[in-house]
C-alpha cells in the first residue's frame, strides 16, 4: 500500500510540473523551441517567426494585442528645398495596414552565452496608409500651403532588421532585454495623393498629385528619417515587451 501510494504522490508531482511547463507559454505552444546545437537552428528561427506573424494577423491578447492593426505612427515630417519658400509637410495620425502579412524570408543568428544577435529580412506584399497632412512652401513654383486627407499604397516593401539582446534571469527563467534595434527598409512600387483639401483648391490638390505621384521614390527617401526613426520606436516597443512575456527558452533551448 506504501508502495502505491508513493507512486501516486510522484505522479501528482509530475502533473502538477508538467502543467506549470505548459502553463508558461499558454497561448503560444505555435512557438517551436530551437535547440542550439541543431544545423537548422536559423531555419528553426524563421518558421517560429513568421508562426507569430501569422498568429498576429488575428490578435495575440496574450501578449497584449488583442488587435495589431492599424499600426499608428504620431508624426512624420518631410522637407524640399531651403528657405522661406522650402516645401514644408506634416503627417499626423499616420494609419498603416498590412504589416501584419509581412513573412520572414531571411535570419541569421549569434548566439553566446551573454548576447543573442538576431539579423532578420522581411517582405510585405503592401502597405496603405492614411494621415492628415498639413503643408507650407512652395512646390514646382506653385504655392503649396495647405492641409487636407494623405493617403499611400506602398508595394513590394523589403526591410532588414537587426536585434541585439541580452538573456537575464527573473524568477527563475530567462529573458531576453534588449540592448539595440537597427532597421532600414525600401518600397518597390508608390502611389499616393492628396484629398480633400482645404477650402477645396482642386488646382493645388492636381498639382500636388501630380508632383507626389511623379516623384514617389525622391520623397519617400526624403522621408525616410523621420520615418525610420517612428518606426523603430515602435518596433522597440513591440520587441521589448515581446522579450519580457515570452521566455528565453520559449525560442531557443540549451
Amino acid at each position: 500500500m506504501e508502495g502505491v501510494s508513493l507512486k501516486c504522490f510522484t505522479w501528482i508531482l509530475i502533473v502538477v510540473h508538467c502543467a506549470n511547463a505548459i502553463g508558461k507559454y499558454r497561448g503560444l505552444e505555435f512557438i517551436e523551441p530551437c535547440s542550439k546545437s541543431q544545423p537548422d537552428l536559423e531555419s528553426c528561427l524563421a518558421r517560429s517567426a513568421n508562426a507569430l506573424t501569422q498568429q498576429f494577423a488575428h490578435g495575440l491578447p496574450q501578449l497584449g494585442y488583442p488587435e495589431v492593426e492599424p499600426i499608428i505612427l504620431d508624426e512624420v515630417r518631410i522637407a524640399l528645398g531651403g528657405g522661406p519658400d522650402g516645401y514644408n509637410a506634416q503627417f499626423r495620425d499616420v494609419a498603416a495596414r498590412g504589416v501584419s502579412a509581412l513573412r520572414i524570408t531571411g535570419l541569421r543568428t549569434r548566439i553566446s552565452h551573454d548576447e543573442v544577435q538576431i539579423q532578420l529580412a522581411l517582405n510585405i506584399p503592401r502597405i496603405r496608409a492614411a494621415a492628415k497632412y498639413r503643408s507650407s512652401g512652395k512646390l514646382i513654383l506653385v504655392q503649396a500651403s495647405g492641409a487636407g486627407d494623405y493617403w499611400g499604397e506602398y508595394d513590394g516593401v523589403k526591410a532588414k532588421i537587426f536585434i541585439r539582446a541580452k538573456p537575464y534571469l527573473n524568477e527563475g527563467h530567462k529573458y531576453l532585454r534588449l540592448q539595440q534595434l537597427k532597421m532600414d527598409f525600401s518600397v518597390q512600387k508608390i502611389k499616393m495623393g492628396v484629398e480633400n483639401v482645404h477650402d477645396g483648391n482642386t488646382i493645388l490638390q492636381a498639382a500636388l498629385n501630380l508632383f507626389i505621384n511623379s516623384n514617389s521614390q525622391e520623397l519617400l527617401k526624403e522621408m525616410k528619417p523621420s520615418l525610420r526613426r517612428k518606426l523603430i520606436q515602435v518596433m522597440t516597443t513591440f520587441v521589448e515587451n515581446l522579450f519580457a512575456k515570452v521566455p528565453y527558452d520559449a525560442w531557443i533551448s540549451d
